[in-house]
């Protein structure tokens, strides 16, 4: 990457921040120079210098630069690690200010049923991650999950499944190769692991065709599959999410995971 497309970058996540334009040129500008004058700033930014002294004063009230009054007046940007802080800080109070809106934020009630059954799509490794935390977090008696791809088992998963370890749940686990098994037996040992032998569940040589990755039941009524195309080289997940103890689906599904697994109280029975 090039010195510009550096600094384009740069320039970019600072607007991400909520930083202007002129605010993160002049930002960046700052960071060029031991100290300097809006001339100068004006010079290397390409700010207009007349909105070089707005953009300054907004950078010197939120705590990013620094003003020293002299003739003509000299601005130095604050250390890196001291505007990374204050830059995270203002991102975190935001996001924080959000969740309370959101949380505060009256919902729509409508007549239906309270127990309808839902499928929903995720793409994205982060998102199905994310959606896997939380719904092991949220379990109440029972966890039931089958890995396929070894992709899946991050040092996340394994903390969040080891926090399940203090409750009281069911945790099952399943792999469909040894190199999954192996590692699941031996960073949750607490844990009983299965290998599946559900064959189908792995793509064959087909270019066209679609890979489990990891399917995961919660309480025996709420399932998420994750899929990829492994052929493709990419590794961009896909998952379907369904919910609701009598969908057909979870129903279908539940069967299949635990098929050979001692019974235990279903239910959906």
């Amino acid at each position: 990457m090039t010195q510009d497309e550096t600094t384009a970058e740069a320039i970019s996540l600072l607007q991400d921040l909520g930083l202007q334009e002129y605010e993160a040129r002049c930002f960046i500008a700052l960071n060029q120079l031991p100290n300097g004058t809006a001339k100068e700033i004006h010079e290397i930014s390409e700010v207009p210098r007349t909105r070089v002294y707005d953009a300054i004063r907004v950078l010197e009230s939120q705590g990013l630069v620094e003003v020293q009054h002299s003739s003509p007046q000299q601005y130095r940007a604050v250390d890196i690690n001291e505007a990374t802080q204050i830059l995270r800080q203002r991102y975190n109070d935001r996001i924080d200010t959000l969740e309370t809106h959101l949380k505060n934020t009256e919902v729509q009630r409508t007549d239906e049923d309270d127990s309808v059954q839902e499928i929903w799509s995720l793409t994205g490794y982060e998102a199905i991650e994310s959606r896997t935390f939380e719904l092991i977090e949220r379990a109440d008696s029972e966890i039931v999950l089958l890995v396929v791809d070894e992709a899946v088992l991050s040092e996340t998963l394994f903390d969040s499944l080891e926090q399940s370890a203090g409750r009281e749940l069911s945790v099952v686990l399943g792999g469909q190769s040894e190199a999954v098994i192996d590692r699941l037996e031996s960073r949750l040992p607490d844990f009983r692991v299965f290998e599946t032998g559900l064959d189908w569940l792995v793509a064959s040589e087909d270019e066209t065709e679609v890979a489990i990755s990891r399917i995961l039941l919660i309480d025996r009524e709420t399932l998420l599959i994750g899929t990829y195309y492994p052929s493709t080289g990419e590794t961009k997940e896909q998952a379907i999410f369904a919910k609701g103890l009598q969908n057909g689906v979870v129903v279908l599904l539940r069967r299949l995971v635990t098929a050979g697994l001692p019974p235990i109280n279903d239910p959906g029975k």
